[in-house]
């Protein structure tokens, strides 16, 4: 019996081995592709090890481009980022981009790489690492992969500092800065402040401490956050996190999701949050807010997308809510744009009339929109209802009249459940690809 249950145990362990291997080559296939590559820096007269992460789409479409994270700190920042962007994708919440980590602890690069003088100005050494990075790393990476515009870069204490050194820059490098507990150079407190206000173009800055952070570093962290969080510009997007409980190092899990849905904030699908403080109290232009969203996406992220599904329904919940039904006709021609051969366009128009009361129109548009594309919880089941009960309010015996007008739902007091995007995988728009 005991030779029994031993060899059962012997094979229920190596199948467990061989299904968890399997899985680890599985998610790495799909959701990570690491390159390792190494560039001949004329700057800094050797060679540079770098890791690029490339996205699962990467391959499968090949006119997409993706914005850049820059990782300084990259042997150990990698990952965790890597892991944040997987997750924040997965639910649509965080674009894919293309991951590009320095090595610089090797052999303690990164005091070299980030040396600057009594004045908080790069050495020569550091200016030389200033320069590759400008110089000869992007080129390098937008030339070698498709890339867009918007470039990130993210660094923990003194690469943290080190990075903000782009920002003295008349028009600086990077849109999007990540420092993390940040040991800021000489007076960085003081001038970058005048920096970021000064900057005329679109700035994402975020920075980070902790309640257990080295206090040294803290205290100027926290003065550079006085200051700074009184710009007032609207090219200037500013967030600082101070975290209870964490130290310098457990910190970073914590700022790295923080700052990454801070910078692609306009990114993500409609939330409740947004959908009441921004939306639903507007008096008109729901349509139109929706339309900017995604023109300020493409703007920013130069990211063309196709308008979720989920954002549709949040707005047509806005338009329901404060009965401005008129802007139903402007939503279709959005919806007929973005889902063509959907009842999505159709059903927005159905609606518009049975609001208004035009009970006879409303039904020709949910029989249209019966005889084209499910999407989303719009079924042809749904259609041929409302068609069925607006016709029990046409007029009876074939005499001429007035419709009977449409009795006034309850007023929303907030969005429906399937008005505004739940933590779900946008599979309804991959699904009309």
């Amino acid at each position: 019996m005991l030779v029994h249950l031993t060899k059962f145990y012997f094979i229920c362990t190596v199948m467990k081995r061989n299904i968890l291997l399997l899985f680890f080559i599985y998610s790495n296939a799909v959701f990570s592709q690491k390159v390792i590559d190494t560039i001949s820096s004329k700057r800094l007269n050797e060679d540079r090890e770098i890791t690029i992460g490339l996205p699962p789409s990467y391959e499968k479409n090949s006119s997409k481009k993706y914005s850049v994270l820059v990782l300084l700190d990259g042997d150990f920042l990698f990952d965790a980022f890597q892991g944040a962007l997987s997750y924040g994708n997965y639910w649509d919440d965080l674009p894919e981009v293309i991951i590009v980590g320095i090595s610089q602890n090797k052999n303690n690069e990164r005091e070299t790489d980030c040396a600057v003088n009594e004045n908080g100005l790069p050495t020569e050494k550091g200016e030389a690492f200033f320069e590759f990075i400008g110089l000869e790393l992007l080129p390098y990476i937008e030339k070698k992969y498709r890339t867009a515009p918007f470039k990130i870069i993210a660094g923990l204490d003194t690469t943290a500092g080190f990075l903000n050194c782009y920002l003295y820059k008349d028009v600086p490098l990077f849109d999007a800065y990540i420092s993390m507990s940040p040991e800021l150079p000489a007076r960085m407190e003081e001038q970058l402040p005048d920096r970021l206000a000064a900057i005329q173009k679109l700035i994402f800055y975020y920075h980070s401490s902790g309640d257990g952070d080295m206090k040294k570093m803290r205290t100027r962290i926290i003065a550079l956050d006085e200051v700074s969080k009184k710009i007032n510009k609207p090219t200037l997007n500013y967030k600082f996190d101070d975290f209870k409980g964490a130290s310098h190092y457990s910190l970073v899990l914590n700022s790295i999701p923080s700052a990454l849905y801070h910078i692609f904030s306009v990114y993500q699908p409609i939330s409740t949050t947004e959908f009441n403080e921004k939306i639903a109290v507007l008096p008109s232009g729901y349509v139109d807010y929706l339309i900017k969203k995604y023109e300020v996406i493409e703007k920013s992220f130069a990211l063309k997308l196709r308008i979720r599904f989920n954002d549709f329904k949040a707005i047509e919940a806005a338009i329901l809510k404060n009965k401005a039904y008129p802007e139903f006709d402007k939503l279709a021609q959005l919806a007929k744009k973005n889902y063509p051969k959907t009842m999505l366009a159709d059903y927005e128009m159905g609606q518009m009339y049975e609001k208004k009361g035009e009970n006879a129109k409303a039904i020709k548009s949910y029989m249209v929109a019966f005889q084209r594309d499910e999407i989303g919880d719009l079924t042809k089941d749904m259609m041929i209802e409302r068609a069925d009960e607006l016709k029990k309010l046409l007029p009876k015996n074939g005499k001429k009249g007035k419709e009977e007008p449409v009795v006034e739902e309850t007023p929303i007091t907030d969005a429906p459940t399937e008005a505004v995007p739940t933590d779900t995988p946008a599979t309804e728009e991959k699904k009309q690809e």
